[in-house]
């Protein structure tokens, strides 16, 4: 049987690179067009809102490890299956409420939804302990 957090694993792995197409919008309206050779380097140069989708990219794979071992520990030793699930989806809806914030600039908001998401991966971790 498949658990939900086994399911939010492909998921939140995919929120991970969600910010990928606006930084690349970004990048394709700078005034030399998008850059393959030195995609970093022109990352390092944006503004606005597309430093922020670069960022937001970056801190998807910040967070992805540490719910991907929750999700996983909690899954391997039969933790809780429901509160397990709630994490595990809290945890994707918060990403992707992340994303969204972060690169509308919507910074107290973005901090909340960040410190949900962390939350939820530290309670899949502590899941097996107390269960």
């Amino acid at each position: 049987m498949t658990s939900i957090p086994l399911l939010c694993l492909p998921i939140a792995l995919g929120l991970v690179y969600l910010p990928k197409i606006p930084l690349s919008m970004a990048m394709a309206r700078e005034p030399e067009g998008y850059d393959n050779k030195n995609p970093r380097d022109q990352q390092a140069k944006l503004t606005g809102w597309g430093r922020r989708a670069a960022a937001a990219h970056a801190n998807g794979f910040e967070s992805f490890p540490a719910f991907a071992a929750g999700a996983l520990a909690a899954h391997v030793t039969g933790a809780s299956p429901h509160w397990a699930a709630i994490f595990s989806i809290a945890y994707v809806v918060a990403r992707l409420l992340y994303t969204a914030t972060y690169v509308a600039g919507i910074a107290p908001l973005r901090s909340l939804v960040w410190t949900v998401g962390f939350a939820c991966s530290v309670a899949l971790m502590i899941l097996p302990i107390v269960s």
